[in-house]
């Protein structure tokens, strides 16, 4: 008998050593992973969509591009939005910094969906803000810019396909394309390039729109309703056809990983599929449940490296960027996110954090912060209701049937818990046994310690700069706009010797781009001026200065005789 036990003990002792040097070698072999010089790196991103696919665990549906994905690469099972909604979580991934730390958090600032829009057309827009508020953008700090531009400096090709939205005008430097056209297609001959698509049929405002469009999923599929949602048939419906909208996705992310084998660029392109926030559903998008912040995330890497691994590290999307740019060897610049692969990869987080503040014209002011188990909130006006009514949400049934349903007092305990006329102080979930979030334990002294961890984390991060949205906003817009008018970049200055030509702009931290306009080429985006260029006789030159949250500089155009 004690021969069985020591033989068993033995046993054991090797598993779990077994099991470490596994774990080491994996370690390992994400650190020795082998890229191509300048890697291509493509972003296939689906908007509004929590982990409901069967890669991460939700077998109601197939996607077969996305298995494939996740076959061939590997499963982030930790990966959260800063914030529950589009635009400001979209302001992270493009700066590498908290929307609280850059006056981007509330939801939304003005109408930037493009570069550069006429006031008439702004003015369309004011209706989403609260009166008294004007358009405003968001202001990094001195030297913040969108990261695809230190891309572009290192010679890749940047395209956005087709969303901006970055609670921003878009830096005139940012890109080579940014159109529904925009394409890696369009680049020069063996140019490596940094590409994002958009998948807009996932968006929240597809359940409504496309309701009376024929499914893409059995009209009966038996679908699982989180409980704090009605499981009816209108419920079901709607959940049904965000199904069908995944699947629709997924067939479009099939699509263009058919274009990349076409041409022969599937193994020297890093992949990422991901969402932009959680869920469209309500009670998903626009609050800091895991259902609005956390989402599910694939990287295939060349030649199908490091196929199958999973990966259960806390990541931001303030840490994409930074990300990319040690992938492909570059040096990240000093921002709030990190990297968590390449040379450049930081030690791995143990906590992540989120905020929500205004939506269109309803004030609100919450933070959470979160560790692999526990999630906590806090709730800086616990006297309103948890629930603020959004027009736009209001357009989807089974948001119209919750309303109803609370009509008629036949809400279910955890449907009424959104319904409440006040807030709490604080909340604290176990999110291993309490996924959906619905059972409060900051008020249980067996999770007082926790509680107190937490709390503290969530002080120390609002005071770790800034936090724009503790900023009555009224005042905060009068900080960013002290004239009572955008700031404005410069004018940059031209110097030309002996046919070259060197440019300079006194507004610190500014980007400087120029075309060269030659009788046989016009140019179609800026480049981003480094060092001294040779101009030839007779091209024309234009050169602008620009820098987030600043109206880009008068531009000069020079040369042409």
């Amino acid at each position: 008998m004690k021969n069985l036990i020591l033989l068993l003990m033995v046993l054991i002792t090797c598993a779990c050593q077994q099991k470490n040097v596994q774990f080491s070698q994996q370690a390992a072999k994400q650190v020795d992973l082998k890229l191509p010089f300048q890697p291509n790196v493509i972003w296939l991103v689906a908007e509004d969509l929590s982990p409901v696919i069967p890669s991460f665990g939700d077998s109601t549906i197939q996607t077969p591009n996305l298995s494939r994905l996740a076959a061939e690469g590997i499963c982030y099972d930790n990966f959260y939005s800063p914030s529950p909604v589009c635009a400001p979580s979209r302001a992270a991934i493009a700066t590498s910094m908290y929307p609280t730390h850059i006056a981007a958090n509330n939801m939304r600032t003005g109408p930037w969906f493009a570069t550069d829009m006429p006031e008439e057309f702004i003015r369309r827009f004011d209706h989403l803000l609260p009166e008294g508020i004007s358009n405003y953008e968001a202001l990094p700090p001195t030297g913040v810019r969108m990261f695809s531009e230190y891309l572009r400096e290192a010679g890749y090709y940047c395209t956005n396909n087709a969303k901006q939205d970055y609670q921003f005008r878009c830096s005139l430097t940012a890109w080579d394309e940014t159109s529904d056209k925009a394409h890696w297609k369009n680049r020069t001959s063996g140019q490596p390039f940094f590409s994002i698509f958009n998948f807009n049929v996932t968006h929240e405002s597809q359940i409504w729109a496309r309701a009376k469009d024929s499914l893409w999923v059995a009209e009966d599929l038996a679908v699982p309703v989180p409980p704090y949602l009605p499981d009816t048939e209108i419920g079901r419906q709607d959940v049904r056809r965000m199904y069908s909208n995944v699947k629709m996705m997924d067939h479009q992310v099939g699509e263009l990983l058919k274009e990349l084998e076409a041409s022969n660029l599937l193994d020297s392109t890093i992949i990422f599929w991901y969402t932009d926030h959680g869920g469209p559903l309500p009670r998903q998008k626009r609050l800091l449940y895991d259902s609005g912040l956390k989402v599910p995330m694939i990287i295939r890497f060349p030649h199908k490296q490091l196929a199958g691994q999973r990966d259960d590290q806390m990541i931001s999307f303030i840490d994409l960027g930074p990300s990319v740019l040690s992938l492909v060897g570059l040096t990240p610049p000093k921002v709030d996110g990190k990297a968590f692969l390449g040379p450049h990869k930081v030690p791995k987080r143990n906590y992540i954090y989120a905020a929500a503040d205004r939506f269109d014209a309803q004030y609100d002011t919450n933070r959470a912060v979160r560790d692999k188990r526990y999630k906590y909130i806090k709730y800086y006006q616990p006297d309103k209701p948890m629930l603020l009514p959004v027009k736009y949400r209001e357009q989807m049934p089974i948001m119209q049937e919750l309303n109803k349903l609370a009509a008629e007092g036949k809400l279910t305990p955890e449907q009424a818990q959104w319904y409440r006329t006040t807030k709490p102080t604080e909340e604290l979930f176990d999110t291993e046994k309490d996924p959906h979030e619905v059972n409060n334990l900051a008020e249980d002294a067996a999770y007082a310690e926790k509680l107190t961890e937490l709390r503290k984390k969530c002080e120390a991060w609002t005071k770790s700069f800034e936090d724009t949205g503790l900023i009555p906003e009224k005042e905060l817009v009068e900080k960013l706009r002290p004239e009572g008018e955008d700031l404005k970049v410069a004018t940059p200055k031209v110097v030309a010797a002996d046919g070259v030509v060197s440019l300079s702009c006194k507004t610190e931290a500014a980007t400087i781009g120029y075309q060269i306009v030659s009788k046989t080429k016009q140019a179609t985006s800026w480049n981003i001026y480094t060092k001294p260029f040779s101009i030839n006789e007779g091209d024309t030159l234009k050169v602008v200065a620009d820098r987030i949250g600043y109206r880009y500089s008068e531009i000069i155009t020079t040369g042409g005789k």
